[in-house]
């Protein structure tokens, strides 16, 4: 079983404030911090909503056993930095990277043993810290489309006088939504 993961690096925006500004035809910097806003609103909203990590980041997640990497809980993943675990006799230790393999294919990954390894034996009742870094390098141009008409809703109707049309939005992300 995984557990809620901690992010140890924040991302940073995959949409730049200019993009926003120019989604939204807008030529001053009255609404910078406004706009700032939205745009981490926006990658939070779609983070939710499609169950994946947007920007590039550093987490740190737990599980209670190795046969928990058969899916990993946060995809992409872009590279493990580290898998560290409890030993039997009650020492941290880690698994050394080439004791194992990561398999990265898109929004399913898993950790398998190398070829000829096998998964240490941890202490019973201790969890398993994952540390690894998720995220899109640079997010799908749809995701990213999808974002900027969000924020573009936001800015306009910033005073919530009307339901938020959604429908171009579901269709830029149904392709990019990772089951829980």
């Amino acid at each position: 079983m995984w557990y809620p993961p901690k992010v140890t690096q924040a991302p940073n925006e995959p949409i730049s404030r200019e993009e926003a500004k120019r989604q939204c035809v807008v030529l001053h910097d009255d609404d910078d911090a406004l706009f700032d806003a939205l745009i981490a609103a926006a990658r939070d909203y779609v983070e939710r909503y499609c169950n994946v990590p947007l920007a590039t980041q550093t987490i740190e997640v737990k599980c209670d056993a190795f046969c928990d990497f058969d899916r990993l809980p946060a995809a992409p993943v872009q590279s493990v930095t580290s898998i560290a675990y409890v030993a039997t006799d009650g020492t941290d230790a880690t698994v050394a990277q080439g004791d194992f393999e990561g398999r990265f294919d898109g929004l399913e990954a898993s950790i398998i043993p190398a070829y000829g390894k096998q998964w240490p034996v941890p202490r019973n009742g201790s969890r398993i810290t994952l540390t690894a870094i998720v995220g899109y390098e640079s997010p799908p141009p749809s995701i990213k489309h999808a974002m900027l008409l969000w924020i573009a809703e936001a800015y306009e109707k910033r005073e919530n006088d009307a339901p938020p049309s959604w429908t171009a939005f579901d269709a830029l992300l149904c392709n990019h939504r990772r089951g829980a």
